[in-house]
């Protein structure tokens, strides 16, 4: 069955741009267009649809009380804030949509939402549990800012006076939450607690060898130089998700 998008967005040009890159990414998807926050709710009352890039700034309602409204009423679908202005950021992920989007919009960054929000399937050993929906990014606060990091990029996190370091290929932020808050956070995103200073990501584990009395270490793509442990009584899970 085809994706189904809604683009809103009071400005045409925006509007036929992401139009354009939208069918270039997704060629077979039935996209519909609306100029204003009354054409959203027309369109949601009208048929069903698999996503929403929504614009903040519309003419008649603005795109942040619109969240609600739409979440009511297409349940299922993602919903992709679309603005010109990052300072939205947070306003976005308090409201719990999916994702956003900065105008000029990118192709490179509208392909990798995409990814993200099109496949949701649970990981091996999570059968049976639902996986709930990825904001893409996650808040870290470091040094007085808030830093929105994409999950992907992110190699692991570990424990680190009273807080945690995250680090990415690029980069390490210190934030002052616990690994058990990060932990929960990132829930069905396919990370995991291989120890009790250390969450990782299983998509960017590159070794797994003896380490140790009887116990086992890990490599991490990106982050090569570093060897991390695993709990004895993580092993047997940690052999199921990576099918090791």
């Amino acid at each position: 069955m085809a994706v189904r998008i809604a683009v809103i967005d009071d400005e045409r040009p925006a509007r036929s741009e992401l139009r354009h890159q939208l069918r270039e990414l997704v060629p077979d998807a039935v996209i519909e267009e609306g100029d204003s926050g009354a054409a959203a709710l027309e369109l949601a009352g009208a048929g069903k649809y698999d996503m929403f890039f929504l614009d903040i700034n519309l003419g008649d309602i603005n795109g942040t009380v619109l969240v609600n409204a739409l979440k009511n009423m297409q349940q299922d679908a993602k919903i992709i804030f679309v603005t010109a202005y990052s300072e939205y950021a947070v306003t976005a992920f308090e409201l719990g949509v999916e994702d956003y989007i900065l105008k000029p919009y990118d192709k490179g960054r509208l392909k990798k939402v995409l990814e993200r929000i099109q496949v949701q399937r649970p990981s091996a050993g999570h059968q049976g549990q639902a996986v709930k929906p990825r904001p893409g990014k996650i808040a870290i606060s470091n040094e007085g800012k808030t830093i929105f990091e994409d999950i992907d990029d992110i190699i692991y996190i570990e424990t680190h006076n009273r807080g945690c370091m995250i680090h990415t290929a690029e980069n390490g932020y210190y934030d002052g939450k616990s690994i058990g808050e990060f932990e929960k956070r990132l829930e069905g995103d396919r990370f995991f607690r291989c120890h009790k200073s250390y969450l990782i990501n299983l998509d960017k584990v590159r070794e797994v060898f003896p380490w140790g009395n009887n116990s086992f270490g890990l490599k991490m793509q990106g982050g090569e130089q570093e060897v991390l442990p695993v709990g004895r009584e993580k092993t047997k899970v940690l052999r199921q998700l990576l099918g090791w």
